[in-house]
């Protein structure tokens, strides 16, 4: 699983015009699903995800957790995270897991991020085209796959 999180002012998913998520203060989180993942990258990153210390304390320092500043989540899927563009100009996506695989997934990660949390998790809706607006805080902008583990 990859994930890209953006810090955020605000951001929202929006589907045939329509709002279909929305949060303030937070984390943007775009999460890619390859075949090879399983529950266990998902944990990892939930985990990962809620000791991160990406929001500025008093002094202006990335010193605080999300739960300390009452952040919330907007998870949106992204299967494009995987491609690859080793050949060639037409990026490939042979890495990205079927729906089959992958909403069980999507789901899960969904799920543990809310009960760990103890907030509810907006999102978008699984392989729906989406339009994504965002105001990045920073900007701040990290990437973390469960494969490397870095």
């Amino acid at each position: 699983m990859r994930i890209v999180i953006q810090r955020v002012s605000e951001a929202s998913v929006r589907i045939d015009n329509k709002l279909v998520g929305q949060i303030d203060a937070g984390m943007m989180i775009l999460l890619g699903i390859e075949e090879a993942d399983d529950q266990s990258d998902a944990d990892w990153l939930v985990q990962k995800v809620l000791g991160l210390r990406i929001f500025s304390d008093d002094e202006g320092k990335m010193n605080r957790s999300i739960a300390e500043i009452n952040g919330r989540f907007l998870v949106v899927s992204q299967f494009t995270l995987h491609a690859s563009t080793k050949k060639g100009n037409r990026p490939s996506y042979i890495r990205a897991a079927r729906p089959e695989h992958a909403v069980p997934l999507y789901e899960y990660f969904i799920h543990q991020l809310g009960m760990l949390s103890n907030t509810t998790i907006e999102t978008g809706k699984f392989g729906a085209d989406m339009k994504v607006s965002l105001l990045n805080d920073g900007p701040v902008t990290i990437l973390i796959d469960s494969k490397s583990r870095e």
